[in-house]
């Protein structure tokens, strides 16, 4: 799941940013989260990227509840997520409801919060909260790119991506505190933990895809900015390893309010 512009579910592009993603995430919830594996219910789950980084790192035994829309994605998922028993489970993860998580100890996603709108966020938080267990919520982007070198035309490309993230009521950009402001109103506690990707001269095929589909995002929202002399540029820079570029997420940590004392 992706808000970089390039296709979300493509496989390839999955495949593509799993290095990066698995750098980014945030190890410090793990401490909290101990104890909490033993049913994971994993939303939106992909190629299951995040039970590959998540599973190992988890005390065991584990089952996984896998939830995706895309049957071939949920497929490749079930075979290649290391739990000691995996379920796919073909949902939308927009429809979910409390029923669906009976059981399950810890929710997570990555990379979805941010395709959501604000009426799916809360619906979502609902249902996680019914469920009382914890959630993380990896890799959500939060609207800040920076680049070295950088180019005077950088802003307002990021200025025109982050509309076009927020197209058809996505909260784009701003999910992380909408979801963030949704659970503490259901009482929850809320901790965030910056995940950045940070790409260099190593992630050169990575860094072209996402530069092909960040800027090509923003050339859909507006129209009038210098995409193909823009892209050169950039595409130029990364080609002879001179292109630094670091793509600012947040991982959300959904936690039960400890009981009152006293």
């Amino acid at each position: 799941m992706s808000t970089t512009g390039v296709p979300a579910f493509a496989p390839e592009w999955l495949a593509l940013r799993e290095g990066a993603d698995a750098r980014a995430r945030s190890t410090a919830p793990l401490a909290l989260l101990t104890g909490h594996g033993r049913v994971v219910a994993d939303l939106g789950c992909g190629t299951g990227s995040l039970g590959r980084w998540l599973g190992p790192r988890l005390p065991r035994p584990q089952r996984w509840l896998l939830f995706d829309r895309d049957p071939a994605l949920l497929e490749e998922a079930g075979r290649r997520v290391p739990a000691d028993s995996v379920r796919t489970l073909r949902r939308d993860v927009a429809a979910l409801c409390a029923r669906d998580l009976d059981g399950v100890t810890l929710v997570v996603a990555s990379a979805l919060l941010d395709l959501l709108t604000g009426a799916e966020v809360a619906a979502l938080a609902e249902a996680v909260s019914a469920s009382g267990c914890p959630a993380l919520f990896s890799l959500s982007v939060v609207g800040r790119v920076e680049f070295s070198p950088g180019d005077p035309s950088d802003a307002a490309f990021a200025e025109a991506f982050d509309a076009h993230q927020r197209r058809e009521g996505r909260l784009g950009p701003g999910a992380a505190g909408a979801a963030a402001a949704a659970f503490e109103g259901l009482g929850r506690q809320v901790r965030m933990f910056p995940s950045p990707w940070r790409l260099g001269p190593g992630d050169a095929a990575l860094t072209r895809a996402w530069l092909r589909g960040w800027a090509g995002a923003a050339v859909e929202q507006d129209p009038s900015l210098p995409g193909a002399a823009y892209l050169e540029r950039r595409l130029e820079e990364c080609a002879r390893g001179e292109l630094g570029v670091t793509v600012h997420h947040t991982d959300l940590l959904v936690l039960p309010r400890p009981p009152a004392r006293g």
